[in-house]
């Protein structure tokens, strides 16, 4: 397949493309998206194959043995990230961050602290704060433009009332891959302060050249009796809408525990997201996604190029994650000012860094998981929409 290929999302049900309007007040027929966190490509043939197949047999009924859909999973962990995972410890959720709400329900109580690394993917506080838990924000630090954990800071703000930290790994939205001796830090951190820790990977096949994702569960063996790991096919492979994705979890009481709140909630998974996570899960999907890292590598470079030649504009480099993190601080605007200029003025529409949390403030969010030519012209609206700083 050619990832150039502008393919029109409109009218399609697409939150990302039909309700820019509606959100930002961008008329669709004008605008760019590059909020919604999916990518504007097909995923493999062979996974559009296996839906073709379930259409063409034509009965949707609930789905039984699981035995290759695991076997995928297995396969994929080992094959790809040297991650040895037994299938008895897989968990199928309804995406991720259903994930989340379930670690978050199974694990702690109404008014226990849950600790994040700000700024971070926005779901998790969310769904934290429904579920009437404490999001208690570790603010990362940033040195020369560049993330970094601060664990002294972070000691001083535990109270003994935290019961869990939820590590995003690679770092949405800051591109960064944690290395092996920061993410040994993190269990340390865990282990001080008595936190299960919570491994949200989704975005590990989304490496840029050059760099290496560590799976949470090779770096510490020691950490499994707390230690619960999430992964999915969803975002590597653009099938967000089949809302499946993967709880793993190696410690026994652990996953009965977890097993339990499945059970008593009746949850169950959706048959297209095993075919199609199944499909994805293989030699052929794996080569997809080798093309697909070079492309968005292609990506970064010119975007950064781009809005990096707009005084006092600033994107973090990219070390995975198809997401762009774009520091506006040193153009001495307001929030609410630079964000007009890339709204109205260019007609681009991204997330807005505070709602990641504490840090993201001067901060807005590029989805750069579309064709070339779209991220061509949002690098020109930009620079025209700050044209007078140049």
């Amino acid at each position: 397949m050619s990832f150039d290929e502008e393919i029109d999302r409109l009218g399609t049900h697409s939150v990302k493309w039909d309700m820019m309007e509606r959100v930002y007040g961008v008329p669709a027929d004008k605008g760019i998206a590059m909020w919604v966190a999916d990518m504007d490509f097909r995923p493999p043939a062979c996974v559009q194959a296996a839906v073709e197949k379930m259409a063409s047999h034509g009965i949707y009924g609930y789905y039984g043995d699981d035995a290759g859909y695991l076997a995928a999973i297995c396969w994929w962990m080992q094959t790809r990230h040297g991650w040895k995972v037994d299938p008895k410890h897989i968990f199928t959720t309804h995406g991720l961050v259903h994930g989340t709400g379930m670690v978050v329900d199974a694990f702690t109580k109404p008014g226990d602290g849950v600790v994040l690394m700000t700024p971070v993917y926005h779901a998790f506080a969310r769904v934290i704060k429904a579920a009437g838990r404490d999001v208690v924000e570790c603010k990362l630090a940033l040195h020369e433009g560049r993330y970094e954990m601060d664990f002294a800071a972070w000691d001083a703000q535990m109270t003994g009332r935290e019961k869990m930290l939820i590590l995003c790994s690679p770092h949405n939205p800051g591109g960064r891959v944690w290395t092996v001796e920061e993410l040994r830090a993190t269990v340390d951190f865990c282990k001080r302060h008595d936190l299960l820790l919570v491994s949200d990977e989704i975005h590990h096949d989304l490496v840029m050249p050059g760099h290496r994702h560590h799976i949470m569960a090779n770096v510490a063996p020691d950490m499994a009796d707390r230690l619960v790991m999430m992964t999915a096919a969803t975002k590597t492979f653009n099938i967000a809408g089949c809302h499946t994705g993967n709880v793993i979890i190696a410690d026994e009481v652990l996953r009965k525990r977890f097993a339990d709140r499945m059970m008593a909630l009746g949850i169950s998974p959706n048959s297209f997201g095993l075919h199609m996570v199944e499909a994805a899960y293989s030699p052929e999907g794996a080569a997809w996604v080798d093309v697909l890292n070079s492309y968005l590598d292609g990506n970064r470079r010119l975007f950064e190029d781009g809005v990096n030649a707009i005084p006092g504009v600033r994107a973090m480099q990219l070390e995975a994650t198809y997401l762009s993190w774009v520091n506006l601080d040193g153009t001495g605007m307001a929030p609410a000012e630079f964000k007009a200029r890339v709204e109205k003025a260019a007609q681009i529409c991204v997330n807005h860094g505070e709602t990641f949390g504490a840090g993201g403030e001067t901060f807005l969010r590029f989805n750069l998981a579309t064709p070339r030519a779209r991220v061509v012209e949002a690098v020109t609206r930009l620079q025209s929409a700050f044209a007078d700083l140049q």
